[in-house]
């Protein structure tokens, strides 16, 4: 169970738990210096548990001699009321916090199946460890829908530690029940990132299976692996190995090309370098024409059949099946993909 409203209930029923073990203890200490005042002769000992049977209703007998002291006994009374009434609501509160936790966990699920059933152009990231987390970092930090795949529980949850709404699926993803239960039908595409190449080449080719216009990204540890992987139909392969051994020896002997890449790629204001297809359906139109000024967003080239062309300028057109690449926030990637799709409605 997670979520806010999950941890507000637990939070109350904690504080009720703790306020009527409070009170408990009070009568508790109220009924074993009651007895003592009664009977000073009586140790201590014998008065607390004169008040703990009291309350238990064990009714072994009258530890505390109370012949003949009507006080005595009404003060028994007194204590055996209170002292059953507080146990028995700490017994519900014990049994609330059971049940919350088991109908809130059902109900959390049941909520994260329907979101997962009503998934459209999400992604699908098959393991969630190491890479995966990151992988998943990524796609949170710029608003895109995902779920994760992971047969290993606790790597869910320490996932779900940072990122607390994530819909995922406990399962193999080279299942294809699995996947399927994933939605791979509508995804937009597959992160084949668990730290086995054979599984993730397994992945890949289940995954084009069952949704051949998916774009599978697959992650590679052995640099020999990477062309059965790619024959499996992996669109892109990264070797964390490879790709890091290039990086290390660049921040060596190009340090300021680096700097200035990973702002282009990841910087703290969740700007990033994003693509934006022009649909088939769009009507050929120039950057002018299409006014693309936004504090949200920049156009930096743009990708057609002839080739690239960096920092366009009002005259060049976009056409279908073209490429935008742009700097933009969320909320900028967000803009200009509807604003392509409505120009081709």
């Amino acid at each position: 169970m997670t979520g806010p409203l999950a941890d507000d209930s637990f939070r109350k029923i904690g504080l009720a738990f703790l306020w009527s073990s409070i009170a408990l203890a009070a009568v508790l200490v109220t009924g074993t210096v009651g007895y003592r005042l009664f009977a000073p002769q009586t140790s201590w000992l014998d008065c607390f548990y004169m008040t703990f049977i009291t309350i238990a209703t064990i009714g072994y007998g009258e530890i505390v001699d109370m012949t003949n002291n009507p006080g005595a006994r009404m003060f028994t009374v007194f204590i055996a009321f209170t002292g059953i009434a507080i146990t028995t609501y700490i017994m519900s509160v014990f049994t609330a916090f059971l049940i919350e936790g088991r109908i809130n966990a059902a109900l959390w699920r049941s909520r994260m199946e329907k979101n997962i059933h009503k998934l459209r152009q999400h992604y699908i990231v098959c393991g969630v460890g190491r890479v995966g987390h990151n992988v998943a970092n990524e796609l949170a930090a710029t608003q895109r829908p995902y779920i994760v795949i992971d047969e290993v529980m606790p790597t869910i949850e320490a996932h779900l530690q940072r990122h607390p709404g994530t819909m995922y699926i406990h399962g193999d993803a080279c299942d294809d029940d699995v996947l399927i239960k994933g939605h791979i039908e509508t995804a937009r595409g597959v992160f084949a990132v668990t730290g086995d190449d054979s599984r993730n080449l397994l992945i890949t080719i289940t995954a084009k299976q069952l949704n051949p216009q998916a774009r599978v990204v697959a992650r590679c540890h052995e640099v020999r692996n990477i062309e059965k992987i790619r024959k499996a139909g992996a669109d892109a392969i990264v070797s964390p190995d490879f790709t890091g051994g290039l990086r290390i020896a660049s921040a060596m002997i190009r340090p300021h090309v680096v700097t200035f890449l990973d702002e282009m790629l990841k910087s703290d204001e969740d700007l990033r370098v994003e693509e934006i297809a022009v649909p088939a359906g769009f009507i050929p139109a120039t950057l002018e024409s299409l006014d693309l000024r936004s504090e949200d967003y920049i156009v930096l080239a743009v990708r057609n059949s002839s080739g690239w062309i960096f920092n366009p300028g009002g005259t060049v057109t976009l056409r279908p099946r073209d490429t935008l690449v742009v700097m933009a926030n969320p909320d900028g990637r967000v803009t200009l993909e509807s604003l392509f799709a409505a120009a081709a409605a």
